[in-house]
């Protein structure tokens, strides 16, 4: 009796734990090509044509365009919660996510996490500081928007640490420290 209480309970877990992981809709769950990884997608969009990855990031800028908005996400890797990681140095790349429906830009500000599931429609070019950029563009089929840390929530490009102080600015910080 025990014995079987203790299998049971340890399946239920199993699959608790397995539910709990799992930010993606069923539906797409199975469609998903998981060995398709981040790097291949970036040195050969085209290659991967109408295939369904699962990618996410900070995004960078979201833009209201006539087909649809245009997401450009600084890719980090997924955590196996499915959330983008922390560390934006592991990054591999930039990428862009069209959504056709209407997605109001000021809901995705700069800094949000999300993890996209989306299907691959090519490459788009498009200038980046004194360059061009070759972006992996994907046609979003599901979009998780993860809440803000609590180091995100000041606007981005400011600094609210303990040393900063709007009268003495940065070289106060670099004194105060030392």
């Amino acid at each position: 009796m025990w014995l079987s209480f203790r299998l049971s309970l340890l399946v239920l877990s199993g699959l608790l734990a397995g539910c709990a992981a799992s930010v993606l809709p069923a539906s797409l769950q199975m469609q998903v090509d998981r060995t398709l990884t981040f790097a291949q997608l970036k040195d050969s969009p085209d290659s991967y044509r109408g295939r369904l990855v699962i990618v996410g990031g900070e995004v960078l800028s979201a833009k209201r365009l006539k087909e649809g908005t245009r997401i450009e996400v600084l890719q980090i890797p997924l955590e196996d919660s499915q959330a983008p990681g922390k560390d934006r140095t592991t990054s591999e790349g930039r990428f862009l996510a069209m959504q056709k429906e209407f997605l109001d830009p000021a809901t995705l500000p700069p800094g949000t996490r999300v993890t996209i599931v989306g299907e691959v429609s090519g490459a788009t070019i498009l200038p980046l500081d004194e360059t061009d950029y070759t972006y992996p563009t994907l046609e979003i089929k599901y979009l998780k928007v993860w809440p803000m840390r609590d180091n995100q929530a000041s606007r981005p490009g400011s600094y609210s640490g303990p040393a900063w102080h709007p009268s003495y600015g940065p070289w106060y910080r670099y004194y105060y420290w030392r």
